[in-house]
């Protein structure tokens, strides 16, 4: 196996592993939450603190990757991600899980932008090294959810215990990852001109990507699970029900390639609407498991399309030393998402049953969205500017 091929099954193991993690933690907190007496707004509020912290995170994420390897991110992003299950398994109490979502907050910013610029180095084109990634990180969303609600019913502290041992682990494969050297600082010819980045036909598209799947992440991982519980779903059933989102996950990214074959409007459109149609049903279907199953379904395949074509749509139109800025960037609209969407739902839950805000939330997300950025004529790849093309024409070499 040569060096590259062994980078990426060292990869993909620490991604699996950190994913585990992070996956029993999107059971557990609202479990815990609802265990330890806190409403569903306040429920809404503790999400939204990782939101935050790993929206701030992320800001900085495009400087700090032009002077620490990416490959110590992902390292970092193991030990945090236990850390923040350790801190809810020695209590719920509200200073415990305040600075554990914190910790949360800031290993998913650590994780998905590392993760994802080390993919794109170690690959000939953006959107298969992005495949490999969402796929080895949906196989550890897959099985998290499912042991967590499977020993939640034995003991509160089992899946966090879990958690911790598969950070703690992600650690030694991430450790011996290739060390590429920071990003370089940017041509002299594009100085200047990363404040109009998102703002770059193809980039504005990738953010709005990439925020409809931090919408549908941070609902699977908050009003989903409350909503399932309170139409009385056994804690077992929610994470077998959450593991079929993940795993249609899978799915989506699987078929990714395809779809952004069809073209930068068409990836947006299909990821968008799959979405947004399988959310909303979750809210009325909450308490019939195979209509609820089907519709997580849905709306897992619509998130991996846009969490896998986003950021490489955001890749291939940036000049290579632009990568790390532009993925860091396509995050910032993921963890705005991941924020904001919180926020909205605990306002609309103090004025209508948590079922019906997400079919609300659902039905918002579906329509055909016009980018950030303003309208963009990119209904074809052939539409794209001559200045992207110049920049594909440029390859990184290992």
């Amino acid at each position: 196996m040569d060096s590259v091929n062994c980078d990426r099954a060292l990869s993909a193991l620490a991604i699996i592993l950190f994913s585990f993690a992070l996956g029993t933690l999107s059971v557990v907190v609202p479990l815990l939450g609802v265990h330890a007496g806190y409403t569903p707004s306040e429920i809404g509020l503790l999400v939204a603190v990782a939101a935050i912290a790993q929206l701030i995170t992320r800001l900085y994420m495009g400087a700090l990757m032009r002077r620490i390897p990416d490959k110590f991110f992902l390292v970092g992003s193991g030990l945090m991600i236990a850390i923040s299950c350790a801190l809810l398994a020695i209590s719920p109490a509200v200073v415990f899980f305040v600075a554990s979502q914190l910790v949360q907050g800031i290993a998913r910013a650590f994780f998905w932008t590392s993760s994802q610029t080390h993919a794109v180095r170690t690959s000939a084109a953006p959107v298969s090294g992005l495949r490999d990634v969402n796929l080895a990180a949906g196989i550890g969303a897959l099985l998290g959810p499912t042991v967590a609600g499977y020993f939640w019913e034995a003991s509160v502290e089992l899946p966090l215990i879990m958690g911790i041992v598969a950070g703690s682990v992600a650690v030694v494969p991430a450790a011996l990852l290739i060390r590429f050297p920071p990003f370089a600082a940017r041509p002299s010819s594009l100085t200047g001109s990363d404040v109009r980045l998102w703002r770059r036909p193809g980039v504005n598209v990738a953010c709005w990507m990439n925020t409809g799947a931090g919408t549908w992440k941070s609902l699977l991982d908050s009003y989903v699970p409350l909503a399932l519980s309170l139409a009385g779903q056994p804690a077992a059933v929610i994470g077998i029900l959450l593991s079929i989102a993940n795993a249609a996950v899978l799915v989506g990214s699987t078929v990714s390639g395809w779809v952004r074959s069809r073209g930068v409007r068409a990836s947006l459109v299909i990821g968008m609407i799959m979405t947004g149609l399988g959310l909303a049903a979750v809210g009325p279907f909450s308490g019939l498991t195979v209509p609820v199953a089907a519709a997580l379904a849905i709306s897992g395949i619509g998130a991996g399309v846009l969490q896998t074509v986003g950021p490489a749509i955001a890749a291939e139109m940036v000049h290579p030393e632009e990568r790390g800025d532009a993925l860091a960037l396509t995050g910032t609209f993921r963890a705005t998402a991941l924020f904001l969407s919180p926020l909205a739902m605990a306002g609309l839950v103090t004025l209508t049953p948590v079922t019906a805000a997400l079919l609300a939330a659902g039905l918002l997300s579906s329509p055909r969205p016009q980018p950030p950025g303003g309208p963009t004529k990119m209904s074809s790849d052939r539409q794209r500017p001559k200045a992207r093309a110049a920049c594909l024409r440029r390859r990184e070499t290992f």
